[in-house]
């Protein structure tokens, strides 16, 4: 692929776009000038997705002079751009992790993971998984199960953000095996967008602070597959007036809905 700056924007619609969205993609717009902008459709969380919340990212993304030259244009998604489109590609990268040795078969919930934790490690983000699985293969390969990425233990991860800074963690200690492949034959977060970015060409990933731990995940997805590792800038996070980042569920911060109280594009994305 020619070289030259390619940037990304990949909101989910699994609500309405909010401002912190806007922030971001803003971010990401300006720091794409003189490269490529692209658009891509993050609509693998079924349950949770809606054609209208699709219909209303791209109608808010024009609405705020966001441009991409390649994705979604505002007739419908575009097929090579929407990952619910993109599935034997994530099959084949998985399939390449499986053949590897790098990825085994778990049958623990959530639930289970958290008992078997401190207080600590059960917060918001993916917990760190204990092995249990990674422990005992005949557990693992008893009804349907999920499949975890073994992390290499003890091994530090470290890139330069570019707003934060130097980032860093370890491996099993700060974030344990993590999901790459769903019991209901899907790929992961982690895997479809490691898949999309390094395919896509993605030089630079611009995205909110809170995806930093996946960060460290997906570098390993990267190295695993022998794929370059693209530019990480992750910008902080816009809290609401009590302190708490925004949800999507809060019609009051959403694009439409600042739309419908009167503000303007620019007031939007400079606020």
């Amino acid at each position: 692929m020619a070289g030259g700056y390619r940037g990304r924007l990949a909101p989910s619609p699994t609500g309405y776009l909010h401002h912190g969205h806007a922030r971001t993609f803003r971010i990401a717009a300006e720091r794409a000038k003189g490269g490529a902008l692209i658009l891509r459709n993050d609509d693998l969380d079924a349950s949770r997705v809606r054609p209208e919340y699709v219909s209303a990212m791209l109608e808010d993304l024009c609405w705020l002079g966001l441009k991409w030259i390649e994705g979604p244009d505002v007739g419908g998604p575009h097929a090579p751009y929407t990952q619910s489109e993109r599935g034997e590609i994530y099959r084949a990268a998985f399939e390449r992790l499986k053949v590897a040795g790098l990825v085994y078969p778990c049958v623990c919930s959530r639930k289970d993971v958290l008992m078997a934790l401190s207080a600590p490690h059960a917060g918001e983000d993916e917990p760190v998984y204990p092995g249990t699985c990674r422990e005992n293969p005949v557990r693992s390969a008893q009804g349907v199960a999920n499949w975890r990425f073994r992390v290499p233990d003890g091994q530090t991860v470290v890139f330069v953000d570019g707003f934060f800074g130097e980032q860093r963690a370890v491996a099993s200690v700060d974030f344990g095996d993590f999901l790459v492949w769903r019991k209901d034959d899907l790929p992961s977060y982690q895997l479809a967008c490691t898949v999309d970015d390094a395919l896509m060409g993605i030089t630079e990933v611009v995205r909110g602070g809170d995806l930093i731990t996946s960060t460290f995940r997906q570098m390993l997805l990267y190295q695993a597959q022998g794929w370059d590792l693209p530019a990480f800038y992750h910008c902080p996070l816009v809290l609401d007036e009590d302190g708490k980042r925004l949800a999507k569920r809060d019609a009051g911060t959403t694009v439409r809905g600042l739309r419908e109280a009167g503000m303007e594009p620019g007031e939007v994305l400079g606020h």
